[in-house]
This record gives structure tokens, C-alpha cells and sequence, in this order.
């Protein structure tokens, strides 16, 4: 892998281009979705592997006939195209199962969180207008805690792994497994879904942000058919291959990129419920993954575990994520070996993305040529959470090197997939998405709510989340550059950076809660010396919460909200503080006898 020299931007245009190309093969009027591209794989790959898990192995005409048996087995239950069914389950085959054996029939598919219950249960019902859920035994406890409207109806999936108990298995009117079983595996009447164009939804996915409710993106089945396409071009991706899942198949990532990937290369997916430092690479190893998804999180994970004499003795060839902070990416190739690392920025209901082709170190993308895509950064006041606007009331694109929100061009062209913006179940929080009157009257664009910035070869840097980056003495703070910088230091297992508000101070202070490997004492002197080396004086935490476990999203994100709203009191968090002390060189115990004291004098 050779970083030290650009690539030319001509050669990375002609990447780009070839994915362009495969992204502009399906059509919003088209007939052909979902339901065809699954059973024209399991002609073109019959035999070949389809889905792993454990002991369990499905070839793609196995696959499929048990895709066909849930979708006769809907049918039978009233299921019509066009109908919304909620999915709840965690990684295992019987999740693609149901899920494509629903999409055979035209059905809309709203995956649920198998983390939440309560408030945010209902929301995603209530969001995406479902009566209709497949429960896999082991979330049953989730729906028992929540009191959800009487006339939704459970269908349950059995569980021999993690059984429930027979009082919440009775709750279910049908199992939808054995249903399965019995019925008629061959591939349903395509009349069965008429009317249905490739335009029309197909997935309600909701989205991972780590703040309030989340809200239900809607992805249609031109959507999933071009992921795959786009990514199959992107990578390379042979039947060959074999695609480690252990992401949660209800977030885009794993259904949308590694699934549609699959199913249009022929390539494998191996699953696993959850990810586990331990047995990722025995995984990557016994069943020969050749691709993996990741977010940054997993990786610096996987490099905290003690370096082994077999760590270059692996099939694994490619990575495919976000997050990659450069020196995590650095380690990695330097301990791992050579790798393709496609690190890009986007989101599940982007119109706009970015994608690095060409290895570069720590990129999540090139714009070799403005002309050639939808996306632009403008620029953003953190303080006044607005974009400055020109004489004329347009907004401003950014200049090379300046951090700026990136939007992307809403494109509405009859028939034409790329560069619509999809939008959400709700309307209200389509609208609040959609920028107007950006360059000129009329026009509309997606807001990201990401700030990026590009440098003089047009390479792509993300920065931080709106939300995330916060103002202190009169300087921005990236919470993501801060936990960059400081994530590699020794004994730390994972760091989570966060602004908080200090009394009789404007802006937010830097906030950072640390978990340590098991048996490391924290040494606040050394982490002081480190940080203030890595650091202005301004970015480095002014405070430190030594928790004992990190606090995730179901996607391995870091989870802040509930870390801001407690910040630093010392009556609401239980776990060890510590504020810097600049003058004794050095971090100190924050007590609620001495609580503010030290944080003036650090203000000082």
C-alpha cells in the first residue's frame, strides 16, 4: 500500500465513474426488485455458499426456498403487498428468512432494535404503521416490558439458543417458524406483488443516531438493488468472497450493503449475533472471511488484545466502514498487513456519499472534480448553529481546508434513482432534512447534520457531528479529533469525548469518559502529559469520567446523552472524576466538597 504519493485525480475519477455506472442500472418504474434478484441468484449461485452461522450452513437455492416458504406462509396469514411488518431478531438466518420471504411479497419491512422496549418500541411502531411483528424468542422480553396497542399481532420465531420462557412464548398467536415449515417452498406468483416498482418501499430502517428518537428512513428496493450493484463495482466483490456480519442486520450497513452485495456477486454472508473481540479472528480464519464491515470502534477494540505471533496469517482482504481515526488505520495495516480499506462517509438515508478508493490513510473520500458529484460543504457557525449567508441570502460553499457541513443536491428527475432523498415515515422529519434556496432560488438539498473538510487533492476529512462538535475559549472542538488523539493511550480500552456545560463559563467544556482494561490503575499524571502533548491547550478534557463499561448504540457507536446530561456532577455519577489541573501538571479527584474549585481554577 504506497500513501506517500496522490494518486492522480483522473485515476480515482475512473473509479468513481465505474461506480457511477453501476448505480445508474435500475430505474424507480422498473418491475424488477428485490424478489427478482434473489431468485435470479439462486440460479447464477445455486450451490454456492449463501448464508453461514455457526454450525448452520445454506447454499443460495436452500436459501432461497426457505425465503419462499416464509412468504407463503405470510400469504397464507393475510400479508399483502404493500403491508408493513415489523422484524425483531438478532443475526441469525432465520432474520434473512423472514425478511426477504416478506420483501417476496411486496411487504414493507421495518427492522426493529433488538436493544429497545418502552417509549422507543412504540415510536418505531407507531412510525412506521405496523400491526404485523416477527419476533424472534430471544427479544420476546422487550415486547413483555412494553404495553403495546391490542390489536398488534405476534408472530414468534423459535429460539434454541436463548429460549424464552413458555408464559411470554404463549403471547404469540402463530409460529411462524413451524407455519414456515409446512408450506410450499417454490417461489411465489409474481402476481402476488403486481403493481410493485422498484421505486416503491421496500425497508424502514431507523437510524442510529445516539441522540432522541431515532426515526424510520425509508429505503426502497432501488435502493438496496443499487447498494449492491454500486458496492459489488466498488470492491470487486467475486463469489469468492465471504462477508463477515456480526453488525446488526437491522441497521443499514449489514442489510443494505453486505446483504445486496452479496446477493448480486454471489458472494457469503457469515453471521454472527454479536461482535466479540475474542473470537474475531478464529472467525476470519476457520470460515475464510475475505470482507469485513467495521466501524472505528471495533477496530481499536481488536488492537487492544495482545499482539500474536499468527496476526498476519489471515484471508481477510478487505474492509469496508467508517470511523477508521488515521492512527487506528496506521496500527492496523502495520500489525494486520496490507489491506483495501474502504473507509467512506454517508448514512442510511443519504442522497450523497463519499467513498475512499484509493487507500489513502485515514480519507473518507475524494471529490476529484466538483462537476461530477452532488455534494458540497458550506460553511457552519457553531455559535450561532446557522449557516452564514452571502449578500445575497445564498449560503456559502466552503474554502479548501475549512470544516463545513456537506449537503447534497436533491436530485427529482422522474425515474431516476440517484441523488433523490428517500426521506423518513414522517413527513415533518423529512422536511427538516431538506435545505432550500441554498445557491439559488428553488433548489433543495439534503442536510447531513456531519462536518467535513476537503484538502487541496480534493480528499475528504470527517470531522465531527454538528451536535458533537462544541465551543470552548473561543475555539471548536471536534469530539471525534479528540478521541483520535487520545484513544491510543496505554490501558485504555475505549474513550468517549463529549462537550459539557460549566457554570459562569460560555460554551461547553471538554468531557471525556475512559474505560480501562481490567486490572490498569489510572495514572491521571501520565494521561495529563499525554493528552497536553497531543492537544491544544483548549481540545484537551477538561474533565474525566473513569467508567467501567462503554455505553453503545446496537451499531457499536458511542452512546453521549445520558454522559452530557450528568456531566460532571458528583451527585448524579457514581464513577470516579477527575478535572485538570494545569499548574500541578496533573488530573485531580473531583469531590463535591472541592467539586467547583478546581474547575474554576482549571477556567483560569
Amino acid at each position: 500500500m504506497n500513501t506517500a504519493s496522490i494518486v492522480p485525480r483522473e485515476v480515482t475519477q475512473a473509479k468513481l465513474d465505474h461506480r457511477n455506472q453501476a448505480g445508474q442500472r435500475h430505474r424507480a418504474s422498473q418491475t424488477y426488485t428485490m424478489a427478482d434478484r434473489i431468485e435470479e441468484s439462486a440460479v447464477r449461485f445455486a450451490t454456492r455458499p449463501c448464508i453461514g452461522y455457526g454450525s448452520e450452513h445454506y447454499d443460495y437455492d436452500q436459501t432461497n426456498r426457505r425465503i419462499n416458504q416464509v412468504a407463503h406462509a405470510a400469504h397464507a396469514q393475510g400479508v399483502r403487498c404493500g403491508d408493513v411488518v415489523a422484524l425483531c431478531m438478532e443475526n441469525r438466518p432465520a432474520f434473512m428468512f423472514a425478511w426477504l420471504g416478506l420483501a417476496k411479497l411486496g411487504a414493507r419491512v421495518a427492522f426493529l432494535n433488538t436493544n429497545v422496549s418502552g417509549k422507543p418500541l412504540l415510536h418505531a411502531l407507531d412510525a412506521t404503521g405496523a400491526r404485523h411483528i416477527v419476533v424472534g424468542e430471544e427479544c420476546l422480553a422487550l415486547f413483555a416490558a412494553t404495553e403495546l396497542p391490542g390489536d398488534m399481532r405476534y408472530w414468534l420465531w423459535p429460539d434454541a439458543e436463548r429460549p424464552a420462557p413458555a408464559a411470554l412464548r404463549e403471547r404469540c398467536v402463530l409460529d411462524l417458524a413451524q407455519a414456515a415449515a409446512q408450506a410450499p417452498d417454490t417461489n411465489p406468483p409474481a402476481e402476488w406483488r403486481a403493481g410493485l416498482v422498484a421505486g416503491d418501499p421496500a425497508l424502514y430502517i431507523f437510524t442510529s443516531g445516539t441522540t432522541g428518537l431515532p426515526k424510520a428512513a425509508v429505503i426502497s428496493h432501488a435502493r438496496w438493488l443499487i447498494t449492491g450493484d454500486v458496492m459489488q463495482a466498488t470492491m470487486d466483490v467475486q463469489a469468492s468472497d465471504c462477508f463477515y456480519c456480526f453488525l446488526p442486520l437491522y441497521h443499514g450497513a449489514a442489510s443494505l450493503s453486505a446483504g445486496a452485495t452479496a446477493f448480486v456477486s454471489g458472494a457469503s454472508l457469515l453471521l454472527r449475533r454479536k461482535f466479540s473481540r475474542s473470537e474475531f479472528w478464529p472467525d476470519v480464519r476457520r470460515h475464510q472471511v475475505t470482507i469485513c464491515q467495521y466501524v472505528g470502534e471495533i477496530c481499536r477494540f481488536l488492537l487492544t488484545v495482545p499482539p500474536q505471533p499468527d496476526d498476519r496469517d489471515h484471508p481477510l482482504r478487505k474492509m469496508v466502514g467508517a470511523g477508521m481515526a488515521p492512527e487506528i488505520w496506521d496500527q492496523w495495516v502495520r500489525r494486520f498487513g496490507d489491506f483495501d480499506i474502504y473507509e467512506g462517509w454517508g448514512s442510511t438515508e443519504s442522497n450523497t456519499n463519499t467513498i475512499n478508493v484509493d487507500n489513502r490513510i485515514g480519507s473518507c473520500g475524494r471529490v476529484p472534480f466538483w462537476e461530477k458529484t452532488n455534494l458540497r460543504l458550506v460553511r457552519y457557525d457553531i455559535d450561532s448553529d446557522s449557516h452564514p449567508r452571502d449578500e445575497n441570502g445564498f449560503l456559502q460553499l466552503c474554502e479548501v481546508g475549512e470544516v463545513g457541513e456537506a449537503i447534497g443536491m436533491i436530485i427529482d428527475i422522474p425515474d431516476v434513482v440517484g441523488g433523490r432523498f428517500e426521506g423518513y415515515t414522517s413527513a415533518e422529519a423529512t422536511e427538516k432534512k431538506v435545505l432550500r434556496n441554498v445557491f439559488k432560488e428553488g433548489d433543495a438539498w439534503w442536510s447531513s447534520g456531519d462536518l467535513l473538510r476537503i484538502d487541496a487533492d480534493g480528499y475528504c476529512w470527517f470531522v465531527d457531528r454538528i451536535g458533537d462538535t462544541f465551543r470552548w475559549n473561543s475555539e471548536n472542538v471536534s469530539t471525534t479529533e479528540v478521541a483520535d488523539a487520545l484513544g491510543d493511550f496505554a490501558g485504555l480500552d475505549a474513550i468517549t469525548v463529549y462537550g459539557v456545560k460549566v457554570e459562569g463559563a460560555d460554551g461547553r467544556a471538554g468531557m471525556a469518559a475512559l474505560v480501562l482494561h481490567p486490572g490498569v490503575e489510572f495514572d491521571p499524571a501520565a494521561f495529563w502529559a499525554f493528552a497536553l502533548e497531543r492537544l491544544p491547550r483548549y481540545a484537551a478534557p477538561l474533565f474525566l469520567r473513569i467508567a467501567p463499561t462503554t455505553d453503545m448504540t446496537g451499531n457499536y457507536k458511542l452512546r453521549k446523552v445520558d454522559l452530557q446530561r450528568q456531566g460532571y456532577d458528583t451527585a448524579l455519577v457514581q464513577d470516579p472524576l477527575f478535572v485538570r489541573d494545569d499548574k500541578a501538571q496533573t488530573y485531580v479527584p473531583l469531590l463535591p466538597v472541592n467539586a467547583m474549585a478546581p474547575a474554576q481554577k482549571a477556567l483560569a
